[in-house]
C-alpha cells in the first residue's frame, strides 16, 4: 500500500522566517508541486473568520429556490455569478458534474485597461453582506496567492516580480461550490467533479466541508487529499504547466461521490489567473530542449478551455 501523501508546508515560515527558512520553503514548495502537483498549507495568511463568514453566506445562497438563483446566471463562460447544477462537465467527458457554483471576480478600478473586458460581478440581493464578505475574502486570498507565486518564481529562477506583474489586475475568480446529496442522481456515470486539470496558474482551496478530493499520482493511482479545518490545498494548473514546460505539471484531480448519498459538500477554490493580455510563454529557465507549447495569451487560452468544459 502506498504511503505517499501530499506534503504539508508552513506559509508563515516563509512570511516570517530567516533567509534560510524562506529558502527551505521555496525548495519544499517547488519539490512538492513538481512531485505531486499539490501541497497543503498548514498555516497561511487568510483569516479563518473571513472564511467562516463566507461559508455561512454560501449556505444561505444555495438554499434559495432555483428560480431565484437562476436570476444571477447567464454570464458568458459562467465567469461571474451563478452556474446551475449539472451545467459543467470535465474536459472530454459527456457526463455532467454533480455541482452548482457561484463566481466572484476582481473589482477593477475605472482606469484599469481590463475594465469592461472582464464581466462585472453580480451580487445576490437576497443574502445580506454577500458583497462585502466575499470581496474581503477575495482580497485576502489574492494577497496569499502573491506570496505563493513569489516563492514559486524564486524556485523557477524567474525574474523578480514576474508573477506579481502577471497577475496584477488578473482575471482571478473565487468559486463557491455546492455539491448537493447524490441520492437519485446517475452516480454510475457522474461524480461531484470529474477528473480534470485546472485552467489557471495555481488554485488555493480553502475550507472544504467534506472529503472526496483525490489527485492522480505519478504511479497512475488515485491519492486522497486529506486536510484539517483551516488548511489550504494548493495545486498547479495548465497555465503553470505551459509556462514551465511541464516542470510544474498540472495534476489531474477529481471529487468522488460520498458513501452517504444524503451528504452535502461545500468548497471554495480560488483560481489565480493572469491579466487577459499576459503571454503564456515558456520561461527561459525551463526551455531545456525546446518549448513544448506555443505561446498563447491568457484570455485566448481561458476561452478555449471554457469551451472544452461546456461553459462557453
Amino acid at each position: 500500500m502506498s504511503n505517499r501523501q501530499v506534503p504539508e508546508l508552513s506559509l508563515l515560515s516563509y512570511v516570517n522566517g530567516s533567509p534560510e527558512v524562506r529558502n527551505q520553503f521555496v525548495t519544499d514548495l517547488f519539490e512538492g508541486l513538481k512531485e505531486y502537483g499539490f501541497i497543503i498549507l498548514v498555516d497561511h495568511t487568510v483569516d479563518a473568520l473571513k472564511v467562516s463568514k463566507a461559508y455561512d453566506l454560501v449556505h444561505q445562497f444555495f438554499q434559495l429556490p432555483s428560480d431565484t438563483k437562476n436570476l444571477y446566471g447567464g454570464v458568458p463562460g459562467g465567469q461571474r455569478g451563478y452556474t446551475p447544477f449539472k451545467k459543467e462537465h470535465a474536459k472530454d467527458s459527456t457526463h455532467p458534474d454533480l455541482k452548482e457554483f457561484w463566481h466572484v471576480g476582481r473589482e477593477l478600478i475605472n482606469d484599469s485597461p481590463y475594465k469592461g473586458r472582464y464581466p462585472e460581478n453580480l451580487w445576490p440581493k437576497e443574502v445580506l453582506n454577500f458583497k462585502e464578505v466575499f470581496l474581503e475574502l477575495y482580497d485576502s486570498m489574492d494577497q496569499t496567492a502573491v506570496l505563493l507565486l513569489e516563492a514559486i518564481g524564486a524556485g523557477l529562477g524567474a525574474k523578480e516580480n514576474f508573477f506579481k506583474e502577471m497577475i496584477h489586475d488578473g482575471n482571478t475568480v473565487l468559486r463557491t461550490i455546492h455539491y448537493p446529496p447524490t441520492k437519485g442522481e446517475d452516480t454510475e456515470n457522474s461524480v461531484r467533479a470529474g477528473a480534470h486539470e485546472d485552467i489557471n496558474l495555481i488554485t488555493l482551496l480553502v475550507g472544504a466541508t467534506d472529503g472526496g478530493l483525490e489527485l492522480l499520482d505519478r504511479d497512475g493511482k488515485w491519492l486522497s487529499v486529506k486536510t484539517e479545518p483551516g488548511q489550504i490545498v494548493v495545486d498547479t494548473g495548465d497555465m503553470m504547466s505551459r509556462l514551465t514546460n511541464d516542470i510544474l505539471p498540472s495534476t489531474t484531480h477529481r471529487v468522488v461521490n460520498p458513501s452517504e448519498s444524503n451528504s452535502t459538500r461545500y468548497s471554495m477554490p480560488f483560481f489565480v489567473h493572469p491579466h487577459d493580455d499576459a503571454m503564456i510563454s515558456c520561461l527561459d529557465s525551463c526551455i531545456g530542449e525546446g518549448a513544448k507549447y506555443e505561446d498563447i495569451t491568457a484570455s485566448k487560452f481561458l476561452i478555449q478551455r471554457l469551451e472544452e468544459i461546456g461553459l462557453y
